[in-house]
């Protein structure tokens, strides 16, 4: 972790004099999703982070939290987006263990590349690839759940994004739909694969949006999760979001979820707050 933040500080004094991008509309920067990548709370998007266009550079950073039943998790990081093309994103991620105590860390380390289209101006989707690695400090519980592996996974992913203009009622409708390749048991939080699954499966996440205002977008997110363990069962992840962009500057994303099991604990649910700045 301090390599990266050797290589973030070295970066952010080489370009430290560039302004804030102004290519893009506001709002399509979509926001920031919990393991780091530019998009909603729990799926990527196929938006590069930050408002920089096609002939600009853009920083970002994020605090997420999740208050659930029995746990608390706390994802923050940043991410760089090099001219509406490439993102690369950093996010370290803390699952508190509110009833039982302890604590399990996660850095994730992603790269997304925008393969063709725009949001807006194009009658196809945006569409991206990205990867998203993943490496797990503390291992001790993904062993005692029975996961196959405890240290690091790489989840791999294709996302479609689209604006369409005043389609609902005059109010713009954003949606998206990625697949992902995983042996991921809740984000690697639990390890990679396990005695039922120990391959890649294909994950279907999908987002939609209306854009109420030049301000507000509510929607909802779905996430299909994989089954890997045995005795600890895994649900999908859903939420319903609003979110509050007042400038170029921040946003702020307050959501209601619902993750099912998790770890052997019935159906969690509860808060989730995220707020996103960018630096230029």
């Amino acid at each position: 972790m301090s390599k990266f933040k050797a290589c973030i500080l070295l970066y952010l004094l080489m370009v430290g004099q560039i302004l804030a991008g102004q290519g893009k509309l506001l709002e399509t920067a979509g926001l920031t999703q919990i393991e780091g990548s530019g998009g909603g709370g729990i799926v990527p998007w196929a938006t590069i982070s930050g408002y920089g266009s096609r002939d600009e550079t853009s920083a970002s950073v994020f605090n997420s939290l999740v208050f659930l039943d029995d746990y608390r998790l706390h994802s923050l990081g940043g991410s760089l987006g090099l001219f509406d093309r490439v993102e690369l994103s950093f996010a370290h991620q803390n699952l508190n263990l509110s009833t039982s105590g302890g604590e399990i860390r996660q850095n994730i380390y992603g790269i997304k590349t925008r393969l063709y289209g725009d949001l807006i101006y194009t009658f196809l989707p945006q569409i991206s690839i990205g990867v998203q690695h993943k490496t797990l400090i503390d291992g001790a519980v993904a062993s005692a759940v029975g996961a196959k592996n405890n240290n690091s996974g790489t989840d791999f992913y294709i996302a479609a994004t689209k604006v369409h203009l005043g389609a609902v009622g005059g109010y713009n409708l954003i949606w998206n739909l990625a697949a992902r390749a995983t042996k991921a048991n809740q984000l690697g939080l639990l390890g990679y694969g396990g005695g039922k699954n120990d391959d890649y499966q294909a994950m279907m996440e999908g987002s939609v949006g209306v854009l109420l205002s030049r301000n507000w977008v509510v929607g909802y997110e779905y996430r299909q999760k994989p089954n890997n363990l045995v005795g600890v069962k895994e649900n999908d992840w859903q939420d319903f979001f609003a979110t509050y962009i007042p400038n170029k500057h921040f946003n702020l994303t307050l959501a209601w979820t619902r993750l099912g099991d998790i770890a052997g604990a019935k159906d969690q649910q509860g808060f989730y707050f995220s707020a996103t700045g960018y630096l230029w």
